[in-house]
C-alpha cells in the first residue's frame, strides 16, 4: 500500500528530500506560489510548523508555476522570497507539476487519496494535504482556508 512516505523529490536546491524521514509525523503538504493573492499564506502556515514541529508536524511547501503564471522565478528566488518575506523555514521542494500530465506522482496519489470539488484536479494555489502519521491523507483544505484555522485538524492529527 502507497502512503507519503513512498515518494521522493529534491528540495530547492536540488538536494533529495525522501518523505520517508517523515515517517511518523504529521505532514502538511501545500501547492505554493511567490505571486499569488494566497502568498501572505506562507506567514500563517509558517505560524502553525513553529506552533507545532516539535510535536511532530511537518509543513512542505511544493512552488507550482501551473496557476496564472505565479510562481515564475527559480529555486534561490522562491527560496528567498519565503524566507526574506515570511521567515518559512519549513522544506520547500523544486517546483512541481500537480495538475495534467506532468503531474507529480505525489500530488496524483494525494488528490486521488482527497478528491476535491474539481475531482482529481487542484483548484489554484495554496490547496493544502494533511497527511496523518500513518502517511495517509486526512483531509485536503481550500486555497481560501486560512492556516490558521487548520489548527484543530493538526491538532488531532498529531494526537491519533
Amino acid at each position: 500500500m502507497t502512503t507519503v512516505y513512498d515518494f521522493k523529490l529534491h528540495n530547492l536546491q536540488g538536494k533529495d528530500l525522501d518523505l520517508a524521514d517523515y515517517k511518523g509525523k504529521v505532514v502538511l503538504v501545500v501547492n505554493t506560489a511567490s505571486k499569488c493573492g494566497f502568498t501572505p499564506q506562507y506567514e500563517g502556515l509558517q505560524d502553525l510548523y513553529s506552533r507545532y514541529k516539535d510535536k511532530g508536524l511537518v509543513i512542505l511547501g511544493a512552488p507550482c508555476n501551473q496557476f496564472g503564471n505565479q510562481e515564475p522565478g527559480d529555486g534561490e528566488t522562491i527560496q528567498s522570497t519565503c524566507l526574506i518575506n515570511y521567515g518559512v523555514d519549513f522544506p520547500i521542494t523544486e517546483k512541481l507539476e500537480v495538475n495534467g500530465k506532468n503531474t507529480h506522482p505525489l500530488f496524483a496519489y494525494l488528490k486521488a487519496q482527497a478528491p476535491g470539488m474539481l475531482g482529481q484536479r487542484i483548484k489554484w494555489n495554496f490547496t493544502k494535504f494533511l497527511v496523518g502519521k500513518d502517511g495517509k491523507t486526512v483531509k485536503r483544505f481550500a486555497p481560501t482556508t486560512k492556516p490558521e484555522s487548520l489548527a484543530k485538524d493538526i491538532e488531532a492529527a498529531l494526537n491519533a
